[in-house]
Parts: structure tokens; C-alpha cells; sequence
């Protein structure tokens, strides 16, 4: 059956071409031209990995693939007879089915020599069939080896999923990374209250943590100390400010000078050695200047003693050392993310913020949320990245949503790397960047995989009509608006949608239709029908190539959308040449609401972010 599905993929393939032509047709070949870093690329991350990501050039990859969280698991694991179209599989929604283009990737993978990939995934098509989980494996399978790929030897991937999917993602990436290289199954709380019908409320998700071998690098994040703890073990205090009693000593006898008596105290009695802490080294040079390694040994413990660094409690019998708060690095991160509401007041010095606070998930209101679906908290990257790369370091994220990954890499000084197949995201990370950052494409980082003239809008065109329409529709939009794209199937001549406010509070709309072929008068008078059928206020026809004086006649006949004395053609008609060159716009009352994403925060200097220790 693979070879069969395989070969029809393959001459589907051979009939239009492959994406890499697009690519190669837009990007070019030039090599710095595909290595660049800070690099936003626009189309199917298998293929921008394959042939644009060098081997091994990559610190970090973070990764969040579109999955239905949501969906009746009935569905999820229902079979189908994989009769859909090929080209069908570039709709967001569309992703993970089992189709042609799911059937072709098992087939990528397990035709060959055996590998502990292609093994693990005829397992899982063994005991899960044909349905939408096993599609979304076999597309996660070949993406997963490139990633590996890209990775260097001392990077790390966190791969970020669903309950419903973590078991046979853990699976699968034991098989490309390696059992050994697992690092922790991290959770993550999503939410808050969730109802739920004869189960337990569903809130957390999954972060799946490997690294490519065991010289990856990795720096623990420190959080902050709680209340109560600071109340319960920082309980002296002397000049310096409040410190902790630690044991001097180490478990073991020794027979040299740590394992003498000192000061009355023989730690041999106890079973113990002699054995200062690193940190009393530091504390040492810091108070006084001077080295404590160039002493004798058990002249180090009276010149620690001397220096006030030695506790003695209350009956002066057991010698232990001062740690004192001001020193102390912060509690250290563990594998259990979750914000806790009704905390607020429990961490230390921080009355206003609550345990995990900085990983709470993103609620209405929130500054952070741009009103993308699945957008994440930039807490939450931000310990990823802290303890899995350093300044200067390449970040990669190949289903980079609204950008978050993005965002946090660039004000943690590290370099990145995005790959996203829908319109709707690079436009809104370019936005996100200049609003935040003020960063600009072609002057801070590029922007490769958009047609930049009528050329490159035709080979997309040309090449993939679903994802043609999806660039037409974000480029009539203004800078922080994004019309809904209607589902595939049951548009009923519907492309898009934009929602908006004039003077009132009602919300009014805008319909769109994209057509890459040819045009015709027939396609205005279809879209005046569908304009009055929905009842919407503007239609917007946006079209490759020029319409024609009927159309532009019939679309005259439309009139005009009047308010507050200013009119707006009912019926609009954009060209693809017009929209590139700024010639035209749609002409609307403003991005007011509706379908705007929300502005992401400023943020003043990326090289002034607080308590964040790189």
C-alpha cells in the first residue's frame, strides 16, 4: 500500500512542483541568504528545514504544534479512508488529518532501512489505525529527525502538547533523541477551573524536555522564595541581614587535618569531616579581600570564624556556617508549572504576585494577550530559554504561532529563528516585534518565504491557491488587523471576514473573496449577493489580475456605506500590484474591533530586564 500512495504523492509532487521551488524561487540559493539569523520564514516547516536549516546550528528548539485539544476523542481516534485531497493539508484546521500527504510522511519514514522511528511508528499504526492521531504522528515524525538534525550537541528541544498526545509524543521522541537524553516530562497548569463530564478537570498540559546528548547545556532557574519558608529556615540574624545556619561538616571520617578536632568539636565523633562550602570561599574574598585557599586547612576555620562567618548557636557546641539571604540564588526551578491563584502575598518580598505567577496562563484582560488562540505566556518561554540557552544563542521555533518564542528570544538577547505556514502568524509577529521592540524586516531580521512583487505573488499563486489567499487577505489588512479565513469546503463565497465598529457599538463586517485566476463580471455580482445575503456593510474583492471596466462598473453599482458623513465604496476591488506597491487600501472606518489582535506591550530596553539571571 506505501509504495502505491508513495508513487501517486510523488507524481503529484512532479505535476506542480514542490514547495522548494517556491522557496528557491522567493529566497534564491545564495547560502547567507538561508542562514541568517533572526529569520522569520513564511511556509511548511518540513520543507524550510530540509533546505534552508544548516546541520547542527541550532541551541534550542521550542515547539508547540497545532493540536485539537479540544476534540471529541472519538473523532480524534476514528478511522478514515485517507480519499482527501493532498493540497487540503495547508489549512490550520486541516493540519493533522489522515489523508494523502499523512499517508505519503508514515511512508517517508518507515520505507527504508529500520530505525527505531520507523519501528515505533508501525507500532502505533498497528494499534491506532488510520485516524487523526496517527496522522498527527506520522507528520510529527519526519519533523522531529529534522529537528534533531539542526540540533546541536548541546542543545535541547521542549516540545510542548496535550495529555491526549504526550504518551505517544514521549514515544516517539525516545526513538529520535534516545531514552537517555530524556530530561523531564514537565506540566504545566493551562488554566483555572475547567468543567468536565465524569473525569477530573483537564488544566495542565505537557512539556516533553530532551537534550541531543549529555553535553547539553543547562542552567537551573531560580524562582522566588515563598513567605513562609524565608519565616521558617532564615531565622538569625546578625550585621550582614538574615542567614540560615548550614552544617560545616560532611558526611565521612577522614584521617588528615579534616578530620582533626577544631575548637572543641571533633567531627570524627559524629561520623563527619571538616568540609566549607564553596560559597564561604566567595564569602570570605568578599568581606575581607583576602584568599581563603592559600591557609592551612584548619587555619581556614579560624579566619572563617574570625570573620563572623562561623555560627555557634546558643550552647557554642556544634560549629555551622552563616548562608545568608542576600546570597541566596532563589528556589530552584522544578518540573511541576503552576500558577496558584488566592497566593498572592505568599512570595517573598513580592506582596502583589502569587506562587508561579509568572507562568499563569493568559486570561482576558491580560496585557500580554494578543487574542491569538493558542498564544502562551512569555513566562513560561522565558524559563525555557533562560535554562536552555545563552546571549547570543540561536532559537528555533517551527510552529511559531503569534511569536512568543520569538519575542522572548529577542529581549533575552538570543538569536532566533521562525518557521510558521500561516499568514495570519508572521503578520502578526512582525507586528508584535515593531510594537515591542521597534524592530523592522530587512533592517533588524529578514522575512523570507512572502512574495515582496507581482512575481512572487504568482509562483505562490500558482503553487499553493489556499496559502495565496491567506498572504492576499493579510496584505489589505491594516498593520494589527487580521480578517477570519473561512473553513475550506463551506465558504458559500466567503474567503474572509473582518469585523468592525464605527461610531457605534454595534459590530459590522467586511467580506472578502480572493481570486488568483482568471476574473470576470460574473464574480462582482456574486459578491453584491453575498454582501446583502450575510448583510454586511463592505465587500472586498482582491484579485491577481486586473478586473475589468464591467467589473469595476458593477462594483460602482454597489454605492456607498455612509456614517457620519463619510462614504466607503460598498463593494471594493484590490489587485495583488496595487496592495504591494501601496497604491491601494481598503477603505473601512478603522481597526477598531472585532477580528484586532490587541498591541503587544512596549518593551523599553531589551537589555534592562529585571531579576532574570542569564
Amino acid at each position: 500500500m506505501c509504495g502505491g500512495i508513495a508513487a501517486t504523492y510523488e507524481r503529484l509532487v512532479q505535476e506542480n512542483e514542490s514547495a522548494e521551488a517556491l522557496l528557491d524561487a522567493i529566497i534564491g540559493s545564495d547560502e547567507e541568504s538561508r542562514m541568517a539569523d533572526n529569520t522569520l520564514y513564511y511556509g511548511d516547516n518540513l520543507d524550510i528545514l530540509r533546505h534552508y536549516i544548516a546541520d547542527e546550528s541550532v541551541d534550542l528548539i521550542y515547539l508547540d504544534p497545532p493540536f485539537k485539544s479540544g476534540q471529541n476523542y472519538n473523532v480524534l481516534f476514528a478511522e478514515q479512508n485517507g480519499s482527501r485531497s493532498v493540497a487540503q493539508i495547508k489549512a490550520f484546521e486541516d493540519t493533522w488529518r489522515w489523508d494523502q500527504a499523512a499517508e505519503a510522511a508514515f511512508c517517508d519514514v518507515v520505507t527504508g532501512p529500520a530505525t527505531p522511528v520507523s519501528d515505533v511508528l508501525r507500532a502505533f499504526r498497528a494499534f491506532l489505525g488510520e485516524n487523526d492521531m496517527m496522522a498527527y504522528l506520522a507528520m510529527m515524525a519526519p519533523r522531529l529527525a529534522e529537528l534533531k538534525r539542526v540540533l546541536k550537541l548541546t542543545g535541547s528541544i521542549y516540545l510542548h502538547c496535550d495529555p491526549a498526545a504526550s504518551h505517544y509524543l514521549k514515544m516517539l521522541l525516545d526513538a529520535v533523541f534516545g531514552p537517555s537524553n530524556f530530561c523531564n516530562e514537565i506540566i504545566w497548569r493551562r488554566t483555572g477551573a475547567n468543567k468536565a463530564v465524569r473525569r477530573f478537570g483537564p488544566i495542565h498540559q505537557t512539556l516533553l524536555f530532551y537534550s541531543k546528548s549529555d553535553s547539553a547545556y543547562f542552567s537551573q532557574p531560580k524562582g522566588p522564595y515563598t513567605a513562609d519558608y524565608i519565616e521558617k529556615y532564615f531565622i538569625q540574624e546578625d550585621s550582614h541581614g538574615l542567614y540560615q545556619s548550614v552544617a560545616l561538616t560532611g558526611p565521612g571520617t577522614r584521617t588528615g587535618e579534616s578530620g582533626k578536632p577544631w575548637r572543641g568539636y571533633d567531627p570524627t565523633n559524629a561520623g563527619r569531616h571538616w568540609q566549607p562550602a564553596s560559597y564561604l570561599y566567595t564569602k570570605y574574598r568578599e568581606l575581607t579581600g583576602d584568599d581563603l585557599a592559600q591557609y592551612a586547612f584548619l587555619e581556614r576555620l579560624d579566619k572563617l570564624d574570625d570573620a563572623g562567618l562561623v555560627h555557634w548557636g546558643a550552647k557554642r557546641s556544634v560549629p555551622r556556617y552563616k548562608f545568608y539571604l542576600s546570597d541566596a540564588p532563589g528556589a530552584p526551578t522544578q518540573d511541576i508549572w503552576a500558577y496558584q491563584p488566592g497566593t498572592k502575598g505568599c512570595v517573598f518580598n513580592k506582596p502583589n504576585e502569587g506562587i508561579d505567577e509568572d507562568v499563569k496562563w493568559l486570561s482576558t484582560g491580560d496585557k500580554e494577550r494578543l487574542s491569538y488562540p493558542t498564544q502562551k505566556p512569555e513566562g513560561l518561554l522565558e524559563r525555557i530559554i533562560i535554562a536552555s540557552s545563552k546571549k547570543g544563542d540561536i532559537v528555533l521555533d517551527p510552529f511559531c504561532g503569534c511569536g512568543t518564542a520569538v519575542a522572548v528570544a529577542q529581549r533575552l538577547e538570543r538569536s532566533w529563528i521562525g518557521i510558521d505556514i500561516t499568514h495570519l502568524a508572521i503578520r502578526l509577529i512582525k507586528s508584535r516585534l515593531r510594537r515591542a521592540f521597534s524592530i523592522e524586516p530587512e533592517k533588524h531580521y529578514d522575512v523570507v518565504g512572502e512574495p515582496s512583487d507581482f512575481a512572487g505573488a504568482k509562483e505562490l499563486a500558482r503553487e499553493d491557491p489556499y496559502r495565496f489567499q491567506s498572504w492576499a487577505l493579510g496584505l489589505a489588512q491594516e498593520e494589527d488587523t487580521y480578517p477570519e479565513e473561512s473553513k475550506k469546503g463551506a465558504d458559500k463565497g466567503i474567503d474572509g471576514r473582518l469585523n468592525f465598529r464605527d461610531i457605534g457599538t454595534e459590530i459590522k463586517q467586511i467580506i472578502f473573496s480572493v481570486k488568483a485566476g482568471k476574473v470576470g463580471v460574473s464574480h462582482i455580482r456574486d459578491l453584491r449577493g453575498v454582501i446583502e445575503r450575510e448583510k454586511a456593510e463592505i465587500g472586498c474583492y482582491i484579485s491577481l489580475n486586473q478586473p475589468t471596466r464591467d467589473m469595476r462598473k458593477e462594483a460602482a453599482r454597489a454605492g456607498f456605506y455612509e456614517i457620519a458623513n463619510l462614504k466607503y465604496p460598498r463593494l471594493q476591488l484590490l489587485t495583488i500590484e496595487g496592495l504591494l506597491d501601496g497604491t491601494e487600501r481598503l477603505k473601512y472606518p478603522g481597526p477598531l474591533g472585532g477580528a484586532t489582535f490587541k498591541k503587544a506591550p512596549k518593551v523599553k530596553n531589551p537589555n534592562e530586564t529585571e531579576n532574570l539571571p542569564l
